[in-house]
């Protein structure tokens, strides 16, 4: 069975033809579900692109329109003008055709989602195909469900770790200062001991008390999900991404990619008033950070003033730069004009000895699969530094790489992307300094 969209417009001269394979799988249904999807070139020889995903605990069908939603989004960012989708999903194939209604709450959201990415073609054909045929989506979906597994086990062991600890801190709280004494006394303490650390004028402001009073407010705000525009359900995992602070290579504006330099005097003092700042919004479950030094000292100035455990995942770490580690950027373009040209223009080349873009992408998304999975519906902390921020933030527009190339974000710097079980994201804020002044 098959069906085309758009076959009516004109063809263009140069068309920019792929095939999308997708799979959704649910074991349970509902249970722990996650999908996969490949992009094909036109000859079925190359895998252009492939997307996977853990999606946590829902159906068979939601896990098979995530994997359309994912299979559409990457042909759109590989330039592709017409699509060929294969699915062993007859009900997909055939409500995508307009032969099925959709009828389910759950699935509607997905199905209108869906067929925007599809507007965006001049031509996309649905065919069902057995389910031998799409192995490969197949095999994806089944490897993040895997993944999922490993993703539930450690959240159900923090949980675990958090309910002891409340066990414990109970049999203390009669004798205990109030909630807001001992999150006060605390605060004041990180903020005392930030400011001797880096210099900070004993004189700032008394933040704990707007702190009190901001996070009050956040929570009649925070009461209910707000998607805005985005037609997104369910509670979004929000993910405050700051950028860490000054180091001598971003003083000189040099590649600093796996290299390890440690905050200066100014960076360690970005911290501090980006952790007052973040102890301010309150609320927030975790920080996460990258392994490299100057993240993990950006994010631990946070949690002490937050009061909440660091974790740090290795997928959060800055771009490899390879043989242009330490170079300002017209150094590098001198000692490879050539390369760091087309560099600059096609995120599937990498810097000579490092990593590309596309490769940037793979384990960020990796890592925003890890984070939802085990913060669901909860506001947490990402430390790390520009290229993951940005990658993040391109995940949560749906837009290609471009936006690698045309977004600044300033030095411990705070944007705001939110992502739904549903699928659906958003941006509510980018590059935020004003803490800073």
């Amino acid at each position: 069975m098959r069906c085309d969209h758009g076959a009516h417009q004109a063809v263009r001269a140069v068309v920019v033809r792929v095939i999308v394979e997708a799979d959704g799988g649910s074991r349970g249904n509902p249970g722990p579900a996650g999908y996969g999807a490949v992009v094909w070139d036109s000859d079925h020889r190359a895998v252009l692109a492939e997307r996977k995903e853990y999606l946590g605990a829902t159906t068979n069908n939601v896990a098979e329109y995530r994997g359309l939603i994912a299979g559409l989004d990457a042909a759109a960012e590989l330039g592709a003008r017409e699509v060929d989708v294969r699915m062993d999903s007859k009900l997909v194939v055939e409500q995508m055709c307009g032969r099925w209604q959709v009828k389910h709450p759950s699935m509607i959201p997905l199905a209108e989602r869906a067929r925007g990415l599809v507007a965006g073609f001049d031509r996309v054909g649905f065919t069902w195909i057995p389910r031998k045929q799409n192995s490969h989506a197949d095999r994806l979906a089944n490897e993040a469900m895997d993944a999922g597994r490993t993703v539930d086990e450690v959240r159900d062991a923090d949980r675990a770790a958090g309910q002891s600890d409340t066990r414990t801190a109970a049999a203390d709280r009669e004798s205990s200062p109030p909630a807001a004494d001992r999150v006060g006394t605390a605060a004041r303490s990180a903020a005392e001991a930030a400011g001797t650390a880096v210099g900070v004028e004993r004189s700032l402001p008394s933040w704990i008390d707007e702190a009190a009073d901001a996070r009050a407010a956040q929570a009649k705000s925070d009461s209910a999900p707000s998607p805005g525009w985005t037609g997104a359900q369910g509670r979004p995992t929000r993910f405050l991404l700051l950028r860490h602070g000054q180091t001598e290579l971003s003083v000189q504006r040099r590649y600093s990619g796996r290299g390890n330099p440690p905050l200066t005097a100014l960076g360690r003092e970005q911290a501090a008033r980006a952790a007052k700042y973040l102890a301010a919004k309150g609320d927030i479950a975790a920080v996460v950070t990258s392994p490299l030094g100057r993240a993990q000292e950006t994010a631990r100035a946070a949690a002490t003033a937050l009061g909440v455990p660091v974790r740090v995942l290795d997928r959060l770490i800055e771009t490899d730069f390879g043989e242009w580690e330490g170079l300002t950027f017209t150094e590098a373009a001198q000692r490879d004009p050539e390369l760091h040209s087309r560099w600059l223009r096609d995120s599937s080349i990498p810097a000579p000895g490092g990593e590309s873009f596309d490769a940037v992408r793979e384990r960020i998304e990796a890592a925003r699969a890890d984070l939802t999975g085990l913060y669901p519906g909860e506001t947490i902390v990402v430390v790390s530094h520009v290229t993951p921020i940005k990658t993040l933030l391109q995940l949560a527009l749906g837009v290609g790489p471009s936006l690698l190339y045309r977004l600044h974000l300033d030095l411990a710097s705070l944007s705001i992307a939110e992502f739904y079980p549903d699928g659906g994201s958003s941006v509510r804020l980018a590059n935020e300094t004003s803490y800073l002044q």
